[in-house]
């Protein structure tokens, strides 16, 4: 059993998928880090000053009651906040993401047509143009079975 898992576990495509899941988990750090760090912070500014991991909605007060001024405090005192603001967060990062496979997925698309262009054999032609009637006849043709010439 051990040995049939061993050859299982080292074919190609679960390696393959293996290092693909691995690099796709760094891939999502690296785009939360790119929208939490660098994209939020100046659209925050851009609309005055405003931190979007802080936007949320008190649905029930903790103890003290409110007002909270940060995400962070109202979670301390226990209140039931709507979190509209990491979801923004959230929402900007998937698009990101989305995007960035949109981009992956149409390369390795095109890059496989054009390998699938190249490596089709080109057809020798099968027919030629009588050069006295310029119809079309098989290339073999000896003579012109529409206006009779000889070739």
């Amino acid at each position: 059993m051990l040995k049939e898992f061993r050859e299982f576990a080292l074919k190609g495509n679960v390696v393959d998928m293996a290092v693909g899941i691995i690099i796709g988990g760094a891939f999502g750090a690296l785009v939360n880090s790119l929208v939490n760090d660098l994209l939020m912070p100046p659209l925050g500014l851009l609309l005055k000053g405003v931190d979007f991991s802080n936007l949320f909605v008190v649905l029930k007060e903790g103890t003290p009651p409110g007002p909270y001024i940060a995400l962070a405090d109202a979670k301390t005192a226990g209140a039931v906040t709507l979190n509209y603001g990491l979801f923004v967060n959230a929402l900007i990062g998937f698009l990101i993401m989305a995007f960035a496979v949109f981009l992956l997925v149409r390369s390795i698309n095109r890059l496989r047509s054009l390998s699938e262009k190249s490596a089709a054999p080109a057809v020798a032609p099968q027919t030629k143009e009588c050069p006295f009637c310029f119809s079309i006849i098989p290339l073999k043709a000896v003579r012109c079975p529409n206006c009779t010439s000889q070739l």
